[in-house]
């Protein structure tokens, strides 16, 4: 799978896994994870991947400021329901970078290591896409995001109808793609620790 070479310049984040570094998984449970990791979860790249990608990590930072955050260690609650717009799909790289899965995850072993029901849908708080909370400490964000200071260009429009035409060239297809790609391209390189973009808050 070749991917645009500016993923690679997207912030990564570390993670410490325990169930990795039970199994041998992982050296002291330790995995780095880049937005090609959400890409390949996906199948595909857009703001909104891009978007989850930075929540998580921003999400994650805030919780663990001062250690490297816990996989499987914090309880994430989406505002909307799962089949509500692109909350699945945003849920999908949630569960990629923190391991909380909802009832069809990993049960655990002896007890511990239980990943399932860590996720869930329809939290009622609409004023965020989701709520992250340690399962340690009870500390909780709430993330959103807003993409309108990253407008897709002027002729993204005019070019995605001509590349889903029938008749479309590989050109007119390559043109659109490489426009769509430079919105995500700016919010990950450009505005990854934006808080008007990202944005993580404590409530009372």
């Amino acid at each position: 799978m070749h991917l645009p070479a500016f993923y690679s310049h997207a912030p990564r984040l570390l993670v410490r896994d325990p169930l990795a570094e039970l199994l041998g998984a992982a050296d002291d449970g330790l995995i780095e994870y880049g937005y090609p990791d959400a890409v390949r979860l996906a199948g595909h790249s857009c703001p909104t991947v891009a978007g989850a990608y930075l929540m998580a990590r921003t999400g994650l930072r805030a919780l663990y400021p001062d250690a490297v955050p816990e996989r499987g260690g914090v309880v994430v609650t989406m505002g909307a329901a799962e089949v509500e717009g692109t909350t699945g799909v945003i849920a999908q790289v949630f569960t990629l970078i923190t391991g909380a899965a909802a009832n069809n995850g990993f049960h655990g072993i002896g007890g511990q290591y239980a990943r399932h029901n860590l996720l869930r849908y329809g939290g009622g708080d609409r004023s965020s896409i989701a709520s992250f909370r340690r399962a340690d400490t009870g500390d909780t964000v709430h993330l959103s995001m807003d993409l309108s200071s990253i407008p897709p260009a002027p002729q993204l429009r005019e070019l995605m109808v001509r590349a889903l035409a029938a008749d479309a060239t590989s050109e007119e297809r390559a043109a659109f793609g490489s426009v769509w790609q430079d919105r995500v391209r700016r919010l990950l390189l450009e505005h990854p620790d934006d808080p008007a973009v990202i944005r993580v808050e404590r409530r009372a």
